[in-house]
């Protein structure tokens, strides 16, 4: 196991870090005007996070030792066809999480 005081070490710096990324953002050009290229970017934040968190749990899924899973990939399938089809993220999410866990009743 980490040392407790390695562990509590290595929460403040994240913390501090993480605080003051979000500062020199926020409280340092917090409210000026940004320029039209950063706003357009800006939009594909969250477009460009849910993926990078999904991606690996669907490719090396940890329920399965790493091994590529038939019911986890079809959800993934599903998930992007309705995404692509409704253009709702939420309702995407929800479907295909009830294709995984069909999936997973279906293969026992």
């Amino acid at each position: 196991m980490i040392a407790a005081a390695t562990l509590w070490t290595v929460i403040i710096g994240l913390g501090l870090g993480s605080y003051l990324f979000r500062f020199g953002f926020l409280g340092i050009i917090g409210d000026r005007e940004l320029p039209p290229w950063i706003l357009r970017h800006l939009r594909y934040t969250a477009v460009a996070v849910l993926p990078g968190l999904v991606a690996p749990l669907v490719l090396w899924p940890p329920a399965t030792g790493g091994e590529l899973d038939p019911p986890r990939l079809a959800a993934a399938v599903v998930t992007i066809v309705v995404g692509l089809t409704t253009r709702n993220p939420l309702v995407a999410i929800i479907i295909g999480a009830a294709a995984l866990y069909g999936g997973l009743y279906l293969a026992g």
